[in-house]
């Protein structure tokens, strides 16, 4: 017997698990298309589209796990230095939270990566703002000041510079840059440039950890044949 698949509506085998077009299980193929095939008992509850998010349940679960891991994600976190990883796994428990209130309890790469996104974009402001916000309060209101303006002093005179010297870099060029570097302006667009930077590291790991987050749990439910 033949039954189609609801997402690419190709023909697939009685005794096919999985659509050999666009690999959709049949956990999600409509009941009508199954004609004279026992199904499950199902209630008034209606079976949800895995390649769909229901968003309500998604953002909440998102905000649950995006704040804490955008704090610890933030530059000056203990742990930044695992921040990329850090926020990826953020996004698969998300995705881990919001399947077990779904039926069927599995969702799609692409769902996945879409709540990813969504807990990536939250995680990643935070970030951001968790690092301002503790620049403020170090510089102004713990007096720390000093300690950022040698930091960079001996980075950018030192490091940088022999650096550029190293790599052959005009005598010129070197000053002018580094006379930009040491200005108020070239050293708030430089920290601006560092959080942007790492924003867009935590979105895009963020978006992989959904998705491969939403595929392990679609092999961990894989029906048997």
């Amino acid at each position: 017997m033949e039954i189609t698949c609801t997402r690419c509506h190709q023909t697939v085998q009685d005794d096919n698990c999985y659509c050999p077009t666009c690999g959709l299980p049949r956990l999600v193929y409509a009941a009508e298309s199954a004609q004279g095939l026992p199904q499950p008992e199902r209630g008034n509850e209606p079976v949800r589209d895995a390649s769909t998010v229901d968003w309500k349940p998604a953002i909440r679960a998102s905000v649950t796990l995006a704040v804490p891991a955008g704090i610890l994600c933030s530059m000056l976190s203990p742990v930044s230095i695992f921040g990329l990883f850090l926020m990826a796994m953020a996004a698969a428990w998300t995705v881990v939270l919001y399947v077990r209130s779904q039926r069927p309890a599995w969702i799609t790469a692409g769902a996945g990566a879409r709540i990813g996104l969504v807990t990536g974009l939250m995680g990643s402001w935070i970030a951001a703002a968790t690092t301002g916000v503790t620049l403020f309060v170090m510089r102004f209101f713990l007096h720390q000041g000093r300690f950022f303006d040698d930091f960079w002093n001996d980075f950018v005179n030192q490091q940088m510079v022999q650096q550029w010297t190293s790599m052959g870099v005009d005598t010129s060029t070197i000053a002018m840059t580094r006379a930009w570097l040491m200005a108020p302006e070239g050293r708030a667009g430089s920290m601006l440039s560092a959080v942007l930077f790492l924003s867009v590291g935590l979105l895009l790991f963020a978006v992989g950890g959904g998705a491969l987050g939403a595929r392990l749990l679609a092999r961990s439910r894989r029906p048997e044949i």
